[in-house]
């Protein structure tokens, strides 16, 4: 599988602009790249406009939904869509979208974890469901929002109902890069699975971003690392049978005392 990752930096408070920028950028690149997969980043509508969310966010996933669905259904792209504001019965979510090729909503994941640096809990509300998997082109697959990558609970359960790959989309903050980078090595190793991440770039209100948009193999290898600074676009691609020769090598799965872990 191909994919295309848009590290991507965001117009603080301006939906429609942004998806104008990804609407421009689709056009500009997929052409050219042909991937089968494209991921973005966290908070793309918006940034972390955290007092304006309310405001700015996508009523029940809409207009930006229907607007990716448009661009899968017309380059034939299966879309890992970052995460939105999104508000739903008066409350606002941090809401990750699957689209398949087809150009069908497949997967909506509302961030369980929310950040207590950033004081999230007075802006947003914490999803209710349990991460689950999804499939595309036929490969169970799972995803994460930023702050999630820190509880390797998430990643474990994914894997246990049959995830290969993890994708992770994030505004993670330049300070704690070296985090950024080692938690999604460790994620992979111990679960034996493909990491792929989506990190914007640039400022907003003195806080930097660290791009560093990755593909970890589930042998902890590094096949991708974007640049910590500039909006770009890169494209790999990762071999799926990859995942079971390494659970076949190393059983972790079928080595677990899961009775015993209190």
């Amino acid at each position: 599988m191909k994919y295309l990752i848009y590290q991507m930096d965001v117009i603080p408070g301006d939906p429609e602009a942004n998806r104008n920028k990804v609407k421009n950028w689709v056009e500009e690149v997929v052409k050219i790249e042909k991937p089968d997969t494209v991921v973005l980043p966290e908070m793309w509508t918006t940034a972390y406009t955290l007092p304006e969310l309310h405001e700015l966010a996508d009523v029940e996933g809409e207009p930006t939904k229907s607007f990716l669905e448009r661009i899968a259904n017309d380059y034939n792209i299966n879309i890992i869509a970052g995460s939105i504001a999104n508000k739903v019965e008066g409350k606002v979510y941090n809401s990750a979208f699957v689209v398949n090729r087809s150009g069908e909503t497949i997967y909506q994941y509302d961030k369980i974890h929310l950040v207590p640096m950033l004081d999230e809990h007075s802006y947003l509300n914490g999803g209710e469901e349990s991460v689950k998997v999804f499939e595309l082109d036929g490969i169970k697959m799972g995803v994460i929002i930023c702050y999630d990558l820190r509880f390797p609970e998430l990643a474990r359960s994914l894997a246990l109902q049959g995830a290969e790959v993890l994708h992770v989309v994030a505004e993670w903050p330049t300070p704690r890069k070296n985090h950024w980078e080692k938690l999604q090595i460790a994620r992979a190793i111990e679960n034996q699975m493909y990491v792929i991440s989506s990190n914007r770039v640039g400022r907003y209100i003195g806080v930097g971003f660290c791009g560093t948009s990755m593909t970890v193999d589930p042998g902890g290898e590094v096949l991708l690392k974007g640049s910590e600074n500039e909006e770009n676009h890169y494209s790999v691609k990762v071999d799926l049978d990859s995942v079971n020769k390494f659970r076949e090598e190393v059983p972790v799965f079928r080595s677990r005392v899961p009775n015993l872990y209190k």
